[in-house]
């Protein structure tokens, strides 16, 4: 065969090579739409209705659908329960795993199973990540002073009144977060669980039943709350946003970086505050088909940079800064080599007691 004959021929199967790719790659996205076309898609939230969660959840709702082949309706249900851990369990081990039944959880109660905690029936590293609709910074926030003027951190640590936080359960960065100020910063501080989400623990300040939370989102805090920061009857004091020491939004607000001046420190850190970036994450069962992962992966991706999506943001102030599911799930597995007696240390320093 002389060059020129076999140059046409590596050409031809060359041709045919990207041909059979263009067909395969069709004939996936076909059977993605024929599967969910005239279904439905539930987005699954472990919050209770009005909060961040929920609300970020049904607005992204609203511009998913048209992004995934098929065009399924999408609705969002409510499923509250420890802090979210109920929703994770109810996926990873009774959701049909074939991509309608979603979840949204806070990425901080997916560290549990790491913690020993045995309620947490679930591998993090196991789920289908589909994505994060936000990269978020959580803070504690004092409602009005807790009737006796603080203003700081500084203010709470040297309170003679012991400071009532208000929670979902022990298992979230409403216990977690509080405690370790009790026990790092020898904050006088008192936790209460059992509320459904942020909403409901403002409702309770608003009340007189607890004086702070540790929920407080910074896309929570611009939106939902912005008149209340505005008054000052709402004030940050402390935030857990491991690269910025100041956040623009929270003010003279301390920084968890102020506590972690060791490398031992600095890798409690990691475990304990670094999930609560991941906000808002929506994962599928294990077992989820891989091209169904793929297009909810793609779909939720173009719905985020969707100029609907963003005028909805922008509505309430909210810029959004998602995460790729494929990185998620690196990052759940990096959680797992995390060493043990630094596992240890973090549980011990944001136990509930």
């Amino acid at each position: 065969m002389t060059v020129s004959r076999r140059m046409r021929h590596a050409s031809a199967i060359s041709l045919a090579a990207l041909v059979a790719g263009l067909v395969s790659s069709t004939a996936r996205a076909d059977a993605v739409a024929d599967f969910y076309k005239g279904k439905t898609i539930t987005l699954n939230v472990g919050f209770g209705a009005g909060g961040g969660y929920d609300t970020t959840t049904r607005l992204v709702a609203r511009h998913l659908s048209k992004h995934i082949p098929g065009n399924p309706t999408v609705v969002v249900a409510n499923m509250p329960g420890a802090g979210s851990m109920r929703v994770a369990g109810w996926i990873y081990s009774v959701a049909p795993k074939d991509g309608t039944m979603l979840g949204v959880a806070a990425a901080a109660v997916m560290l549990e199973p790491l913690f020993g905690n045995k309620n947490a029936k679930y591998d993090p590293a196991k789920f289908e990540w589909i994505g994060s609709m936000h990269n978020d910074t959580n803070s504690c926030a004092v409602w009005k002073g807790a009737g006796v003027g603080i203003r700081t951190l500084d203010d709470m640590i040297k309170s003679k009144k012991t400071i009532v936080f208000g929670s979902l359960s022990p298992e979230t960065e409403t216990t977690r977060f509080p405690m370790f100020l009790k026990h790092v910063a020898k904050a006088p501080i008192k936790v209460v669980h059992g509320y459904r989400g942020t909403k409901a623990v403002m409702l309770a300040a608003q009340k007189g039943e607890v004086d702070a939370t540790c929920g407080m989102y910074e896309s929570s805090v611009k939106t939902a709350y912005k008149s209340e920061l505005e008054s000052g009857d709402l004030k940050v004091v402390f935030h857990v946003n491991l690269d910025k020491d100041k956040v623009a939004t929270f003010g003279d607000a301390v920084s968890v970086r102020k506590f972690l001046p060791t490398d031992e420190m600095k890798k409690i850190g990691e475990i304990l505050f670094r999930p609560t970036s991941i906000t808002r994450p929506v994962f599928a069962p294990p077992g989820t088909p891989a091209n169904r992962v793929a297009a909810l992966r793609k779909a939720l991706m173009d719905t985020m940079k969707d100029p609907g999506t963003v005028a909805d943001g922008k509505k309430l102030n909210v810029t959004f800064e998602p995460m790729e599911g494929k990185r998620i799930g690196e990052i759940m597995e990096g959680f797992k080599s995390t060493p043990p007696e630094i596992i240890k240390k973090a549980l011990a320093l944001s136990k509930f007691e």
